[in-house]
């Protein structure tokens, strides 16, 4: 079972996302939060798998807490903005993904799988350009490429292609390895690049040219 948080201040709005999501027999919502202090006691109190976590939220905000509890539980942002500099600070802070609040109920749940296995979630209208433009760190990318010095060819392969956004399952098929093979390289590959998930690991790789122009 998929283990789940949603913190939102709108009660109806949790309630809404725990209907959806409880119609998967593999989700369970084990926790609600009404503010990002209580979001981070409850995911730690849980063992969460997942967090959906609302933005804007009184009692510090999502923001503030996905970059407390995002090392341990893969955090999902939601939120009703679309602004930019949302999505680049939601995963700066160790976000998996950015999902806004009007996605269609099947996208949710497929959302929270993605999650649950480390896997980016970014809502359609966040694009490639979009990431490159406002996620990437200013500079010639020096010192991405110093991080990716760690890695051993086989890993940079697989960070090249966690790069350009494919799946576990897509990596394998592109490398000819099973995909549990592929998340254990991942797995090494997050702790050597100091990075809390495979969207910074992404970051990473973009930053340092390893990725295709």
């Amino acid at each position: 079972m998929i283990r789940v948080l949603i913190a939102d201040d709108e009660t109806l709005m949790r309630a809404g996302i725990r209907l959806i999501l409880e119609n998967d027999p593999e989700i369970t919502v084990v926790a609600e939060a009404g503010d990002g202090k209580q979001a981070v006691e409850l995911a730690l109190q849980h063992s969460v798998d997942v967090a959906l976590l609302d933005i804007r939220m009184p009692g510090g905000d999502g923001l503030k807490a996905a970059e407390q509890i995002a090392g341990g539980t893969n955090v999902v942002m939601l939120t009703t903005f679309g602004e930019d500099s949302y999505v680049a600070q939601a995963l700066k802070v160790g976000a998996t993904g950015f999902l806004l609040k009007d996605t269609p109920p099947r996208e949710l749940i497929n959302a929270v799988h993605k999650a649950a296995r480390g896997e980016p979630i970014l809502a359609p209208q966040i694009t490639k350009r979009l990431i490159e433009k406002h996620l990437t760190a200013p500079g010639d990318g020096s010192q991405a490429r110093r991080k990716i010095d760690a890695l051993t060819e086989t890993e940079r392969n697989v960070l090249r292609l966690v790069g350009e956004g494919l799946s576990n399952s897509e990596i394998g098929e592109q490398l000819y390895m099973a995909t549990g093979t592929v998340k254990a390289h991942i797995s090494r590959i997050l702790p050597k690049l100091e990075c809390a998930n495979r969207v910074q690991a992404a970051i990473i790789a973009h930053d340092a040219g390893l990725t295709r122009s």
